[in-house]
C-alpha cells in the first residue's frame, strides 16, 4: 500500500512552511504542549525525538527528496480552549515551541482556505494555540486579498545580558531572551563577520558553537520546564542606519543543528524587541525594521507587558500529495 500525505505550502518572507491539516496518527494530550511532548516521545528531546508514526511523517516532509534541510512546517491539531486550532511546529531535527513565521503562514492559510471567516477589506484575527501558549495572527485584507499578517507573540522577557561565549572565531557576548523559545543574540561584528550570504558558512559555524556553549547556562532555563528551555536559536545581527520609525537591523538566525532562517525570524524578532526595549532603543510608537540574510523584511513593535507584534507577508506556494511507495528503498528520505 502506498502512503500519501497531503500538504499546503506557504512561505513567509522567504522561509518555507508546510502545513498538514489532516490524516495524522493519534497524538494524545489535553493541551498542545502535552501533544508536543507526545510527539517528542519518552526519553526524546525536541531536537532528537523518538521514532514513531508521527515523526515518520515529519521526516518524510522535511527530508530529501520531498523536502530539504531548510524545510519547516506544522501539524494542525485541536486547540486547548477557545482558539481556532493548535499546531505542532517541526523542522529538520525535531520540534519547536514557537514559530513566528509559521504563525503568519497559518493565519494566511486559515483565512485563504475559509477555515476562519474574514472580510474582503479589513482584518481577521486567527487564534492559535502553540506549545509556548496562545498566539494571534491578524490577517490584513484588501479587495478580497490577503496583504499581510501581524503575529502577536506570548510575552517576551530578557534572561541575561553580556554572557561571555567562546567560539573558534573569537570571544563574544551573548544576550539571552525568551520569546516562546530561547534565543541568544550576538553582534556579528564581534566575531569579525557581516550578515551576508557570502558569510553564511562562518555564521552557521558560529551559531552552532554559541548554541553548544550556552547549552547549560541557567539563563536559558524556562520556569515552565525543559520543553521551553535551552537555546533554540542564535541570532547574529548587525546594525544598519536607523529609520525615522526606529532601529534598523539585519540578522541571520541559526537554529536547531545549523538550520538557517530565510526570513528575519518571527519569534527571534520578538526576542530582539525585548532586548532593544530594555536598552531604551525602542519605545511606544516605534518600530524595528528587521531584515533577513535574503533581504526580506519584518517590522516589529513592543506593547505593554512585554507583548510583541511582528508584521510580514505570507504567500501560498502550492499543494502537494507526497507518496511513499513501499518498494522505495529510501523510505522517508535522507538529509545531507
Amino acid at each position: 500500500m502506498t502512503t500519501t500525505v497531503r500538504t499546503v505550502d506557504y512561505h513567509t518572507a522567504g522561509e518555507p512552511f508546510r502545513i498538514v491539516a489532516g490524516a495524522l496518527p493519534p497524538i494524545p494530550g489535553d493541551t498542545v504542549a502535552e501533544r508536543c511532548a507526545t510527539a517528542v516521545g519518552p526519553g526524546g528531546s525536541a531536537a532528537a525525538p523518538r521514532r514513531g508514526a508521527l515523526d515518520d511523517i515529519r521526516r518524510l516532509l522535511v527530508q530529501e527528496p520531498r523536502g530539504h534541510a531548510g524545510m519547516y512546517g506544522g501539524f494542525v491539531v485541536p486547540p486547548d480552549d477557545g482558539a481556532h486550532f493548535g499546531v505542532l511546529f517541526w523542522h529538520k531535527d525535531g520540534y519547536s515551541t514557537a514559530c513566528g513565521h509559521g504563525t503568519m503562514a497559518l493565519g494566511a492559510w486559515a483565512v485563504d482556505s475559509g477555515r476562519v471567516a474574514a472580510p474582503d477589506d479589513g482584518d481577521a484575527q486567527v487564534r492559535i494555540d502553540v506549545p509556548s501558549g496562545r498566539v494571534t495572527a491578524t490577517v490584513h485584507r484588501d479587495s478580497g486579498r490577503t496583504t499581510g499578517v501581524t503575529f502577536r507573540n506570548v510575552p517576551a522577557r530578557v534572561g541575561a545580558r553580556k554572557v561571555p561565549v567562546a567560539t573558534t572565531l573569537g570571544l563574544a557576548e551573548a544576550d539571552i531572551a525568551h520569546a516562546g523559545a530561547c534565543y541568544a543574540s550576538v553582534a556579528a561584528r564581534d566575531l569579525g563577520l557581516e550578515v551576508s550570504r557570502a558569510a553564511l558558512p562562518d555564521l552557521v559555524r558560529a551559531g552552532r558553537e554559541i548554541r553548544s556553549a550556552l547549552a547549560t547556562h541557567p539563563a536559558t532555563w524556562h520556569p515552565d520546564g525543559p520543553l521551553l528551555s535551552g537555546v533554540y536559536g542564535v541570532i547574529l545581527h548587525e546594525e544598519l542606519p536607523d529609520t525615522p520609525s526606529g532601529p534598523h537591523q539585519r540578522n541571520v538566525t541559526v537554529f536547531a543543528d545549523g538550520q538557517v532562517d530565510r526570513s528575519p525570524c518571527g519569534s527571534g524578532t520578538s526576542a530582539r524587541l525585548a532586548l532593544l526595549a530594555e536598552d531604551g532603543r525602542l519605545g511606544p510608537g516605534e518600530d524595528l525594521l528587521h531584515e533577513s540574510v535574503t533581504g526580506t523584511v519584518f517590522t516589529g513593535r513592543i506593547l505593554p507587558g512585554g507583548v510583541t507584534e511582528v508584521t510580514g507577508t505570507a504567500y501560498r506556494t502550492g499543494e502537494h500529495a507526497f507518496t511513499v511507495d513501499p518498494h522505495d528503498a529510501l523510505g522517508v528520505g535522507f538529509l545531507l
